[in-house]
């Protein structure tokens, strides 16, 4: 069970401007009796809101963020109501509130899956027998062909994306985002950069995309015999899935890969499927050809040197004084290291 942390003064009024909300709208929702709210993330505020009988999660864009991009209250909701149907791990979105009289922000509420989310910091002390990582290895990876073998036309999910042309357009977008927010000069990501630019992968039937699918977004039943759940679909889009696969496997670290990567995944844990099992049994259930999934790894590593960049440079701007943020760099050229060994 995910911890919560108290309301801010900001947030205390929350409950009676939902209640009033609720009662007005004739929601099946029991009068909301208590609010917390999940902590950690960068992203969408998350709440849970607990009634009598039931709880709720209620999601907002942060203070001050720009609705129209990705915190797309209206959107997130619009892929939950059309994926719900088609993929049983889907939260049941309840109501969606363009008001920003309400909360001051548009904002959705959607049912609350209880079960376990496995995290880095969270899993190693949790002493799980190998076999259950190897489980929860297999029904991971099995969640992601299951989400990736929806046929898009038939249940409009492709009104979600623009699937022609969406690899180029990911490529040429993270490499604007590295250059905008470059601070010192990595030779490997300037080799990485264009090495993408210039492969060619074979073209892929288009799929959903979660764009996010790793450890802790998905939520395991507490025998972890099942997957119950997967969240934050704010990103999610229609693409090559591919893109997806190889972005799960650049969080994907084995043990022996560096003690540094271990504070951000849970993969190296005795158990776990290797990257290359992950391809194995992805390749078996999907029959995709996965002839060119170097470049999406690549791709993937890439992306995530980007984050830590944008985040680093915002660092040196004096916009946070987070230390962990400021020690960033070394994990930078780690990361466009470990791509520029995987390029062929």
């Amino acid at each position: 069970m995910e911890k919560t942390v108290a309301l801010s003064e900001d947030e205390l009024g929350l409950r009676d401007a939902l209640n009033n909300y609720i009662s007005a709208h004739t929601l099946p929702i029991q009068t909301i009796e208590k609010i917390s709210r999940f902590p950690g993330g960068y992203s969408n505020l998350t709440y849970c809101l607990t009634t009598k009988e039931k709880e709720y999660v209620l999601r907002t864009p942060p203070h001050g963020a720009n609705i129209k991009s990705a915190h797309d209250m209206g959107r997130e909701f619009k892929v939950l109501s059309l994926l719900k149907p088609h993929f049983a791990q889907t939260p049941t979105p309840i109501e969606f509130s363009a008001d920003v009289s309400i909360l001051g922000a548009p904002f959705y509420i959607m049912e609350k899956l209880e079960g376990t989310i496995l995290r880095a910091h969270n899993a190693p002390k949790m002493q799980l027998p190998a076999a259950t990582f190897t489980a929860v290895s297999e029904q991971l990876i099995d969640t992601l062909v299951a989400l990736h073998s929806i046929d898009i036309s038939t249940t409009n999910l492709d009104q979600l994306g623009k699937p022609d042309g969406y690899v180029q357009r990911q490529v040429e977008g993270w490499i604007k985002r590295y250059y905008v927010a470059e601070t010192d000069a990595i030779e490997n990501m300037n080799q990485v950069a264009k090495w993408l630019q210039s492969f060619r992968p074979i073209e892929q039937a288009p799929a959903f995309l979660h764009n996010d699918f790793k450890y802790d977004n998905v939520i395991f039943s507490s025998d972890f015999t099942k997957v119950v759940g997967v969240l934050d679909w704010e990103m999610s889009t229609v693409g090559n899935p591919l893109m997806d696969l190889g972005a799960m496997l650049a969080y994907w670290f084995e043990e022996g890969e560096g003690d540094v990567f271990k504070q951000y995944n849970l993969s190296w844990l005795p158990g776990n499927y290797t990257r290359q099992e992950l391809l194995n049994r992805y390749a078996a259930k999907s029959g995709r050809d996965l002839s060119d999934m170097h470049f999406y790894y690549v791709f993937g590593l890439f992306k995530n040197a980007v984050i830590a960049q944008q985040i680093y440079h915002r660092f040196k701007q004096g916009h946070s004084s987070d230390a962990r943020f400021g020690a960033l760099l070394p994990m930078i050229r780690l990361l466009s290291e470990r791509a520029a060994a995987e390029m062929q």
